[in-house]
């Protein structure tokens, strides 16, 4: 009876509350996180959802910005490239006329202008001439003025050939043609205007009274010049003599002037007298 009466007791101890984890039928509990912790937890999620909105924001704005960079860059890439197809156009252009066609055009356009003031001038009953000089500057008037001086200088007599040039020049400038006596005397040498090898119209030709005259005022002034030139230079007593006569002076000067600084050296031994 006693043996009997422990497993009951065995039992009843192990049903107590105090024993109830030493069961193996039984469900281990469930532990439930702190409140703070979960609270967190879902703070870290919000954040994490924030920044990936701002990163695809910022990668939008970006992508933006590129394409608007990109539209402008092919914007300037149609300008250049009219404007590159304009340049061609008019350089072909410029390659297709002469080759002095601005000198051309701006000579067109100074004639156009001064024409136009000229027909102001004689409007107003003014000298196109004194108008003219009145708008011009006394620094350009020299300018302009050596700039003459400078196409057909004179640099005195260095020979009979180039004084014949130089006054064959200045009376080829002063011609003016006549296009009404050309005319006449075209009518009356008829076809003997234009002399072949079987033409005779040698001593046929008499000029005109304006003719005679213009040349024998040219002929005075020639002849004034010519005595302005032939007069006696100023003598210098100090100058070595290395002349015996007139004639033999004025060929050593000429020598001296073409000449001088070659035989400088040689004329100062020989008058040293260590020539060699």
């Amino acid at each position: 009876m006693n043996c009997s009466a422990e497993p009951t007791k065995a039992i009843s101890a192990s049903s107590s509350p105090q024993h109830s984890i030493h069961s193996t039928t039984q469900q281990p509990p469930v532990i439930q996180p702190p409140a703070f912790y979960s609270s967190k937890k879902t703070g870290a999620g919000v954040s994490a959802s924030v920044s990936d909105e701002q990163t695809e924001s910022a990668a939008s704005q970006k992508r933006e910005e590129r394409l608007r960079k990109f539209r402008e860059l092919h914007l300037k890439r149609n300008e250049a490239r009219n404007l590159n197809h304009k340049e061609v156009v008019e350089e072909d252009k410029r390659l297709k006329l002469p080759t002095n066609w601005e000198a051309k055009k701006a000579r067109l356009e100074w004639e156009l202008m001064t024409d136009e003031k000229k027909k102001e001038c004689a409007a107003k009953g003014e000298d196109y001439d004194r108008v003219k000089l009145l708008e011009i500057g006394a620094e350009d008037a020299e300018r302009w003025e050596r700039k003459k001086k400078k196409k057909n200088p004179d640099p005195g007599f260095s020979g009979y050939a180039e004084a014949q040039l130089r006054q064959y020049q200045r009376l080829t400038k002063q011609i003016k043609p006549d296009m009404d006596g050309y005319e006449r005397q075209r009518e009356q040498c008829g076809e003997d205007f234009h002399p072949t090898s079987n033409s005779l119209i040698h001593g046929t030709h008499v000029p005109s009274k304006e003719g005679i005259d213009r040349m024998v005022e040219d002929v005075e002034k020639q002849i004034e010049k010519r005595a302005k030139y032939s007069r006696r230079r100023a003598y210098n007593d100090d100058a070595d003599i290395d002349y015996i006569n007139e004639r033999n002076a004025k060929f050593n000067k000429k020598a001296e002037r073409f000449y001088g600084k070659y035989t400088a050296e040689i004329k100062q031994n020989l008058e040293r007298g260590t020539a060699v």
